[in-house]
C-alpha cells in the first residue's frame, strides 16, 4: 500500500513517520521576549552609522583641500596680478632714468564702465561677492579684490592711451564709444571677453607699433633728429608724442597678458561659504 493509501486510513491521534522525524528534528526555544528601549535603539544606529561612514571615501578632506586652494587663488593671487598691472601701467621708461605716469580722470571713467560691464555679463555677480549672510571681514576682503582689479583697468588704459596730443583724443573717444554701445548690447561672459581682448590688442598695436614708429628715439635730441630723420622728429612734435625707450613696450606688453589672465582666473561668485554664526 502507498503512503497516500495509507494516509486515507489514518487513525485520529497518530502520528506518520514524517511528522515524528519534524518534530524531533525541531529546536526548542523557552523564554520570554525582551522589549529593547529606545536609548539602545539609538545606540545600536550610532554603531551602524559609524561603520558605514567609515566604509565611505573621505569627501570631507577633498572639500576642503578645494576651499583652500579657491581661497590662495582670490585672496593672493590674484590681487598679487592685478596689483601688479597696476603697478607695472603707469612705468615708462626713459633714455636714462624710470617714469611713472599717473593716470588720467578718463581712464577712471572707464574703468568704472568697464566695471560695469562686468556685471552686466555676469563676470562679476554682485550678490556672491557682497551679502549680509557673509561676514564683515570676507566683505571687506572681497572689497579689496574687487578694488585690485578697478585699479588694474585703470591702469590698463593709462597704458593703451597715449600720454597727450591728437591721439590721446582719438584712441580715447574709440575706447568710450566701445565701452559705451557695449553697456546696451547684450552678450556673455565669453564674447565680452574676446571683445576686450581685440579691443586692447588694437591700442596696443596703434600706441606701441605705429606711433612708436612715429616718434624719434628718446636717446637723440631734437636737433640730431633734425639731421638723422627730420620725419620722425616732424610727427614728435606736431602730435605731441612722448619720447620713450623701446624697452616701455615691452613691459605693457606682459602687463596686459598679465590682466587678462586675472580676468579668465577671476571667479563670478567669489564666497560660496556662508556664515553660520
Amino acid at each position: 500500500m502507498s503512503e497516500v493509501e495509507s494516509s486515507k486510513f489514518k487513525v485520529p491521534g497518530s502520528k506518520s513517520k514524517f511528522e515524528e522525524r519534524d518534530s524531533y528534528d525541531l529546536p526548542i526555544v523557552d523564554g520570554e521576549l525582551i522589549e529593547v528601549s529606545d536609548d539602545k535603539k539609538i545606540e545600536i544606529n550610532q554603531k551602524f552609522e559609524l561603520s558605514t561612514a567609515s566604509k565611505q571615501p573621505r569627501t570631507n578632506d577633498k572639500e576642503q583641500t578645494t576651499n583652500q586652494q579657491a581661497a590662495i587663488r582670490n585672496y593672493l593671487l590674484l590681487p598679487f596680478i592685478f596689483l601688479t598691472v597696476a603697478l607695472l601701467g603707469g612705468l615708462r621708461l626713459g633714455a636714462s632714468d624710470f617714469l611713472f605716469l599717473k593716470p588720467a580722470l578718463v581712464c577712471l571713467i572707464f574703468a568704472s564702465l568697464l566695471l560695469i560691464l562686468f556685471f552686466r555679463a555676469n563676470l562679476i555677480k554682485l550678490d556672491g561677492w557682497f551679502s549680509e549672510q557673509f561676514s564683515t571681514l570676507k566683505n571687506i576682503a572681497n572689497a579689496a579684490v574687487l578694488f585690485s582689479l578697478f585699479a588694474a583697468s585703470t591702469q590698463v588704459f593709462n597704458s593703451l592711451l597715449p600720454e597727450s596730443g591728437l591721439p590721446f583724443w582719438i584712441v580715447g573717444f574709440c575706447f568710450f564709444w566701445t565701452l559705451w554701445n557695449n553697456l546696451f548690447a547684450e552678450f556673455d561672459t565669453k564674447k565680452l571677453l574676446k571683445s576686450l581682448g581685440s579691443l586692447f590688442g588694437l591700442a596696443f598695436i596703434v600706441k606701441y607699433l605705429l606711433l612708436a614708429n612715429l616718434t624719434a628715439p628718446a636717446n637723440e635730441s631734437w636737433w640730431q633728429g633734425i639731421l638723422q630723420n627730420p620725419t620722425q622728429e616732424a610727427f614728435t612734435l606736431l602730435l605731441d608724442l612722448p619720447r620713450f625707450s623701446a624697452a616701455t613696450g615691452y613691459i605693457q606688453f606682459f602687463t596686459l597678458v598679465f590682466y587678462l589672465i586675472g580676468l579668465f582666473l577671476l571667479p563670478p561668485i567669489l564666497s560660496k561659504e556662508r556664515n553660520r554664526n
